[in-house]
This record gives structure tokens, C-alpha cells and sequence, in this order.
């Protein structure tokens, strides 16, 4: 099975319904014609609208539904404000389990995505289209390439797009910004 993965395009926040900005709404047409010509099986999206909004133009030129799948979203560090965030997210890519209050550790998002992914696999899809989230993405990728960590995640556009080949565990970057 190959996986499309897309990290959403600029969004004007973090909130889960947070509209794309008026560059976003514009990547979301560029990246329509990036994808245009390739076939789906299926299209899935995080439940926030930046997600959706991200890919809602492909599929509506496609004539394609997009479903929605909690798993896909946004991965939550803490719940409190965190004036360190930046330091304390690079923390949980060297220490999986270490969890912050009200927030998911690496290890449990890396459980939810495992789950998702397993899911496809059982309803023999060859080609997924994915939209999710910056960090959720970047351990998606961890888990067929493990030298991608918090160092590659800082490189992520929005939006950017890889292919990730699950039988072969082979990654790929797609999308050039």
C-alpha cells in the first residue's frame, strides 16, 4: 500500500477550526494540481478544517469524498500553555514515553497512527491520500524511516507531501516548496 501523506497548507492558527489563510487557500489549488492525475483509493483528512480545507478542492474535482478520521489529528503536546514548547517537543522525540500534562507522548501517537495505517492495510487499499498535521506526520514517517526526528520535522512546509511505500518502507519527499 502507498500512503500520500500531506501536512495541511497555512492556516491563520492551531485551534481545530482555524481556516486556511488566503496563501493556504491558494496552496490548496496549487496542490490540487500537483496531485491532478493520480487515482486514490480513498481520501482521508484530520477532522480540523485546516486539514480538510487542504484537500476538499482535489477531492471535489475528483469526485471524491473525504473521510474523516480522528486519528489524523493534530497530535496535542500539553494542554497547559508552555512557553517551552519547542524545546520540550524535541524532548519527546528522544524520549517516547515522556508525556505532559493533559498532552500524548510519542509513543501513544505512534500507537494511534500504527492503528490507522493497520486499518488501511486490512481494506487492501494500494493508494491512500492523506491530510494531517506537521508533527503527526513527522512520526508517521519515523516509523518506516527512524532518522527522521525533530531536527526533519522542523524542515516541514506547509504543506508539504511525501510517499510513503508501506510494504517496502521506502520514503519519499514529494512535495518541493
Amino acid at each position: 500500500m502507498k500512503i500520500t501523506a500531506i501536512r495541511h497548507c497555512k492556516a491563520e492558527g492551531q485551534e481545530c477550526n482555524a481556516p486556511l489563510t488566503a496563501e493556504g487557500e491558494q496552496q490548496a489549488k496549487e496542490l490540487t494540481a500537483f496531485l491532478e492525475g493520480q487515482h486514490f483509493d480513498c481520501v482521508i483528512s484530520s477532522p480540523f478544517k485546516r486539514a480538510i480545507d487542504t484537500i476538499k478542492p482535489f477531492a471535489e474535482l475528483n469526485e471524491q469524498s473525504v473521510k474523516i478520521d480522528e486519528r489524523l489529528a493534530e497530535r496535542i503536546l500539553s494542554a497547559e500553555d508552555d512557553p517551552n514548547w519547542r524545546d520540550n517537543l524535541e524532548r519527546t522525540y528522544i524520549e517516547e514515553h515522556l508525556k505532559f500534562p493533559g498532552g500524548e507522548s510519542t509513543f501513544e501517537a505512534k500507537q494511534r497512527i500504527t492503528s490507522f495505517i493497520n486499518d488501511l492495510q486490512a481494506k487492501s487499499y494500494k493508494s491512500v491520500l492523506i491530510v494531517t498535521h506537521g508533527n503527526l506526520l513527522s512520526l508517521m514517517i519515523n516509523l518506516y524511516d527512524p532518522s527522521f526526528g525533530f531536527k526533519e520535522w522542523e524542515l516541514l512546509s506547509n504543506p508539504d507531501a511525501f510517499l510513503i511505500d508501506a510494504i517496502s518502507k521506502d520514503v519519499s519527499k514529494l512535495w518541493v516548496s
